[in-house]
């Protein structure tokens, strides 16, 4: 019979299947390792463009590439299915545990949340300078050396980025379509290749409709998208308002300049809290019972249509005999079921949400 030997060291100390690095150049370019393996993953995501590419010794230009910009299939851990070519959203939900890959994760989503694009080449750029810094590790560079040049790489790039920015853009009118259209072309193209003459436009629309006094206070949930089946890009539109893609609950379809009582718990009755029996003798005393409950329905529905209302928008169930109450008084039903989309419905129509309309 074999004995194992035990352990002893450190190794008596970690768990089993834990990995010890000693020495700095071992733990960093194992930590290069991870980084390039996050930014390969996203890297085919980048486009779709050309980009080109030029011979750093000479300064001339080597070649192009074209970048595809493909789609990645993730599914998290609440088996959410994704597929999507955005980088912020692949990185978001491939739950990255490596604390060095962790740090790109960090600055994709940086630069997302500043800018709203260029995730992806945050990641896939980072990811390449870690490849370089790693094959002059191996030829005997100490990382404080690779980062004084990388340092030195940063100051001349802000030189060369402030020649590139668009002309007039720091003094420009955000208000202006067309001058807001010049400078959105390049982010629009990275995920819709080919449709950005179609969809500037509209964007620029939509977001010049909603944009505040001081640009700077834009909110991007004020622009939304509704995909409707049956159309396509082309039949896109802008309207100016909130469009809700259920229908109506009842028979009543269109109102007018109308007054909206909105209801957050639902327009339904309630049952009582407490158990009970109730023993009925006659069908006189059964009828009895059940006009209690609908006069008070209809006391309530009126109480809504005598104030001026002319559409409940319920964030809940709408009863039966609610409804039926709504509809002899002329009421139009919706029912939105997020409670999300019933923030942005008040906020659309300037409504408060009332907690509830339940009868007890």
């Amino acid at each position: 019979m074999v004995y194992g030997m035990q352990p002893y060291g450190i190794q008596s100390m970690l768990k089993e299947g834990h990995k010890h690095l000693s020495g700095l150049d071992e733990a960093v370019v194992k930590n290069i390792d991870a980084c390039k393996q996050l930014s390969t993953i996203t890297r085919t995501s980048l486009g779709p463009n050309e980009f080109e590419i030029i011979n750093i010794s000479t300064g001339k230009i080597a070649g192009f590439q074209f970048v595809k910009g493909m789609n990645k299939m993730v599914i998290n851990h609440l088996d959410k299915l994704f597929v999507t070519n955005d980088a912020a959203t692949i990185v978001n939900e491939l739950e990255v545990q490596h604390p060095a890959a962790k740090i790109l994760v960090l600055a994709g989503k940086a630069q997302q949340e500043e800018i709203g694009d260029g995730a992806n080449l945050t990641v896939s750029f980072a990811g390449e300078l870690l490849q370089n810094a790693e094959e002059l590790i191996r030829m005997g560079l100490h990382p404080s050396e690779i980062i004084i040049g990388y340092t030195k790489a940063i100051n001349k790039t802000i030189e060369i980025l402030d020649e590139l920015v668009e002309k007039g853009s720091e003094k420009m009118d955000v208000r202006i379509k067309e001058e807001v259209i010049i400078r959105m072309k390049a982010a629009v193209a990275s995920k819709q290749f080919g449709q950005e003459d179609i969809l500037c436009s509209l964007i620029a629309d939509a977001c010049i409709q909603v944009c505040p006094k001081n640009p700077a206070n834009f909110n991007v949930d004020n622009v939304r998208v509704a995909k409707l089946l049956g159309g396509g890009l082309h039949n896109c539109t802008i309207v100016r308002g909130m469009v809700l893609k259920t229908d109506t609950v009842g028979s009543i379809k269109r109102v007018e300049k109308a007054k909206v009582a909105v209801f957050a718990g639902g327009v339904d009755t309630s049952a009582t809290e407490t158990k009970g029996t109730v023993l009925i003798h006659s069908a006189e005393q059964l009828e009895n019972y059940s006009k209690t409950e609908e006069a008070k329905v209809e006391e309530l529905i009126k109480a809504v249509a005598e104030s001026g209302a002319k559409v409940i928008v319920s964030g809940g169930a709408v009863g039966e005999m609610a409804l039926h109450f709504c509809e002899r008084y002329k009421l139009m039903v919706l029912k939105i079921s997020s409670k999300f989309e019933l923030r942005r419905f008040c906020r659309t129509t300037g409504a408060v949400a009332i907690v509830s309309i339940l009868v007890y």
